[in-house]
């Protein structure tokens, strides 16, 4: 089984993706601290180094040149938004730091791994078809990144969440693996929730995909706008846990 030793403060992103990781790989979890990195790196002895950008702050650059000058060969994942990365740019340069940019599905994050271990055929199928959930799929779809993580903190216990972005991402992930529902907000630019939906309507493999739109505006016009779409629900922003697994449960008992 291959190793990762996985970096970052103890906070939600780290917690997800460990458990996802962890029926995949051997996970060794280690902060951000570089001296403690530094003995992990012998300790642990890893493929692969995965760093949570979350509070980069925190993180000396002195981390990434140890991982330079002492590890050349040894690939390392950075996730982080393009700002939380800009403060170690200079290490970008060469091919052994890779950037994710968060929010990110754990399933694109698995996928770059595999292609910097640079897996065979018959391991690449035996670990992405591993561990699968049981649990039904929600695809989480806003340009809020502070909205993603809230309702994926809601659901985590329940269900498998996917996070997207924008409606193009939102399609992208679909073709990757079909959700059992989707959660949609309304109102995001470039292309909004109608617009998202038009989409999935007009392919006829997804239209039946029961979709829950999430609205910030509660006037009777918008909400009529909203119902003349025609679907399976929705939702007022902030969302409350109770409500959406309410509202989620009822889509998929009558799609």
């Amino acid at each position: 089984m291959k190793r990762i030793l996985l970096v970052g403060k103890m906070n939600g992103v780290v917690k997800d993706l460990n458990a996802f990781l962890v029926e995949r790989f051997y996970v060794q979890i280690c902060s951000e601290n570089t001296s403690v990195v530094v003995g992990m790196l012998d300790i642990a002895n890893p493929d692969i180094v995965i760093i949570s950008l979350v509070g980069a702050l925190d993180i000396e650059p002195i981390l990434f040149n140890k991982l330079k000058t002492d590890h050349p060969d040894l690939p390392v994942l950075t996730i982080g938004t393009e700002s939380e990365r800009n403060k170690f740019l200079k290490f970008y340069e060469g091919d052994q730091f890779e950037n994710l940019i968060r929010p990110i599905e754990n399933s694109d994050v698995l996928a770059a791994i595999v292609k910097r271990l640079g897996l065979v055929e018959g391991e690449y199928e035996r670990i992405t078809n591993e561990a699968p959930s049981g649990k039904k799929r929600i695809l989480v779809v806003d340009d809020n990144a502070a909205t993603l993580r809230s309702i994926k903190g809601m659901l985590d216990t329940d269900y498998e969440v996917v996070m997207a972005n924008s409606g193009i991402k939102a399609m992208t992930a679909i073709g990757k693996k079909r959700p059992d529902l989707i959660l949609l907000d309304y109102e995001m630019p470039v292309c909004d929730g109608k617009q998202t939906l038009e989409m999935i309507r007009a392919d006829g493999d997804l239209q039946d995909i029961p979709v829950i739109f999430l609205t910030g505006v509660s006037d009777r016009a918008h909400i009529e706008a909203v119902l003349d779409l025609k679907p399976s629900g929705y939702l007022l922003k902030p969302p409350i846990r109770e409500k959406i697994i309410e509202a989620i449960e009822k889509a998929i008992r009558e799609s």
